[in-house]
């Protein structure tokens, strides 16, 4: 099914070459969703536009244009207002016609595209000598969102994490595996390490107080480099413990399970051949015993141009290098078309440089994009980087925990009000799904660059642009379900759609953006785009629930009411899942 705006479009676009030739056939009509209702429900600012091409007024433009636009299936009579907005009210037949059409569609009119891309999406890519802490969330959350919308579109996504798995840190794990633990490499089954949270800390203690046992560490990275067996085998170990323990946090949050952990270690092999192909490209410079490229539009502090390092002076390798090669992997190999990097904003510069040199040196054909998609910061209740009170970074697993933990007081407290008796399976469950969802949609509902305070008592709110607000608004419909013993999906195909109240029209409309919407997701990659949809989708449900009868209305009216009911309930919980978000049928 062609959406609403796609059609519009297509047919201003038809209108434009009837006005004023083929020249014409391209153009944009400038068709956006009307800001005021007084105005209708699209508006086309194209006149305005060619005015200097035409060499005519903008308002002589818009009436040519309409003379010969044919939307009468679609719009009433279209108007000319201002100095030349073509002003389009879609018809209500329109609108009962669309709704019937998706009422029995499981993508609610949701076509897919029609030339799929393979797309990249890089996240969440944690650190796993580390433990998971707060600033893994938005990457996560974010890249998860990317990945359901665009395969739901019907793109091929492959989904990585680029996790880091080499370095440093794991000569600490090593070294302390090693001696903490020697008995793990030979029998890993007969030592407990689940807990790695306390792995990572008697490590880093040890690191920061005992040089002796620094020496070891560092002894470790040399082995691990140079491929020593044993050396190897501790850290596939440290490595496996590590996936392990994060696969639990991921699943909290409902990350895919099909995500393809490629780790730094992945790209070690092409790290020589990625260098001595920049060479190739007549873009390497030696710089201070350095290998580098330097990149247009980057200076240091005395003005001077700033090289990418992709070879130290000691011949290591580091990050860029790696990002280079993983470039050049992801598009010759997994046949990428368009990669989209779900990192935090302070590595844009970075990835601008990385982009810059691999266009340079000739790895990313034409139709390939790449796409830094950044986030700002989670911050606490002080508008500070959210820390512990002892100073040290917030553990992710503890911060879920005590989310579901506030939605489990929260639900404790209505249920002892309203007097109700539920399971403990009942209770766990809610608390579980409304913690992690109103930590997810906070995150989302963000503009994705701008940084946040993190708030239990407002993400948890039962108003507002909230998880709750619109898991309740889908628990209404249910609750419709159950006390009229009503079976949805036995109201029939061909139920008549009246669309009476100012409200039901008000949420039709609304119902059906939801494909406008996704797709412009899609492109410009911020998910609070979907958020305010479903936000405004939930508030004019309430409206249209508050004002119009469904349960006590007439024949044929009632049924179509609960059309509506159900429609909306459905788009709800699509969209919630587009979040990773699950619903409810009671709270």
């Amino acid at each position: 099914m062609i959406s609403t705006i796609a059609d519009l479009k297509g047919r201003l676009q038809q209108a434009l070459i009837a006005a004023f030739g083929h020249d014409y056939a391209h153009t944009d009509p400038i068709l956006v969703a009307a800001s005021n209702p007084k105005f209708g429900d699209y508006q086309a600012n194209v006149a305005m536009s060619l005015a200097k091409p035409l060499g005519q007024a903008p308002r002589a433009i818009a009436t040519q244009i309409v003379q010969v636009l044919d939307v009468s299936d679609l719009c009433e009579p279209p108007e000319i207002a201002g100095p030349g907005f073509i002003n389009l009210k879609l018809k209500t037949s329109y609108l009962e016609s669309q709704l019937a059409r998706i009422q029995t569609d499981p993508r609610l009119g949701v076509t897919p595209v029609q030339s799929p891309l393979r797309i990249i999406v890089d996240y969440p890519s944690p650190n796993i000598a580390k433990e998971m802490h707060v600033g893994h969330l938005r990457p996560a959350v974010i890249g998860e969102c990317f990945a359901r919308i665009l395969e739901f579109l019907g793109h091929d996504v492959l989904k990585i994490s680029h996790v880091g798995d080499w370095g440093t840190p794991f000569g600490m794990l090593i070294a302390h595996l090693d001696s903490a633990y020697p008995e793990a490499l030979d029998n890993p089954d007969t030592v407990n390490l689940a807990d790695l949270s306390t792995f990572y800390r008697e490590a880093k203690q040890r690191f920061d107080t005992d040089e002796a046992f620094q020496a070891a560490a560092r002894q470790a990275v040399v082995q691990l480099q140079s491929g020593d067996a044993t050396t190897l085998r501790a850290w596939e170990l440290v490595c496996a413990l590590s996936k392990r323990s994060y696969r639990v946090i991921y699943d909290l949050l409902a990350i895919a399970t099909d995500i393809m952990d490629r780790g730094e270690s992945f790209y070690n092999p092409f790290l020589a051949e990625t260098v001595a192909a920049l060479d190739d490209a007549g873009l390497l410079v030696e710089d201070a015993g350095a290998k580098c490229v330097f990149v247009d539009g980057f200076t240091n502090k005395e003005g001077k141009p700033l090289p990418l390092i992709v070879q130290k002076t000691d011949g290591g390798y580091n990050y860029a290098t790696t990002d280079l090669a993983a470039i050049r992997y992801r598009i010759t190999t997994d046949k990428a078309r368009r990669i989209v990097y779900t990192t935090d904003a302070g590595q844009t510069n970075h990835f601008i440089q990385v982009f810059q040199v691999a266009q340079r040196a000739g790895w990313v054909p034409e139709g390939v994009e790449l796409v830094h998609a950044p986030f700002g910061l989670v911050l606490d209740q002080n508008g500070k980087k959210f820390k512990t009170r002892s100073g040290d970074t917030v553990p992710l697993r503890e911060l879920l925990d005590e989310a579901i933990a506030h939605a489990r007081q929260d639900l404790e407290t209505r249920l002892t009000a309203e007097s109700r008796q539920e399971s403990e399976e009942f209770i766990a469950h809610v608390a579980q799904v409304v913690g992690i969802g109103a930590v997810k949609y906070a995150d989302l509902s963000q503009n994705r660059t701008s940084n946040y305070i993190f708030n239990y008592d407002k993400m948890l709110a039962l108003q507002g642009n909230t998880a709750p607000y619109m898991l309740y608004a889908y628990v209404r419909v249910r609750g419709i379900s159950r006390k009229g013993n009503i079976d949805f999906e036995q109201l029939g195909a061909n139920a008549a759609i009246q669309l009476q109240d100012e409200t039901e029209l008000a949420l039709a409309k609304h119902i059906l953006q939801l494909d406008e919407i996704l797709e412009q997701v899609s492109q410009d990659l911020y998910p609070n785009r979907l958020c305010q949809y479903l936000f405004e989708l939930s508030q004019k449900f309430n409206q249209f629930y508050d004002r119009c009868p469904v349960l006590q209305a007439e024949e044929p009216v009632r049924t179509s009411r609960l059309v509506l009911c159900d429609v909306t309930a459905r788009t709800l919980k699509l969209g919630l899942s587009l979040l990773g978000i699950p619903v409810l049928d009671r709270m």
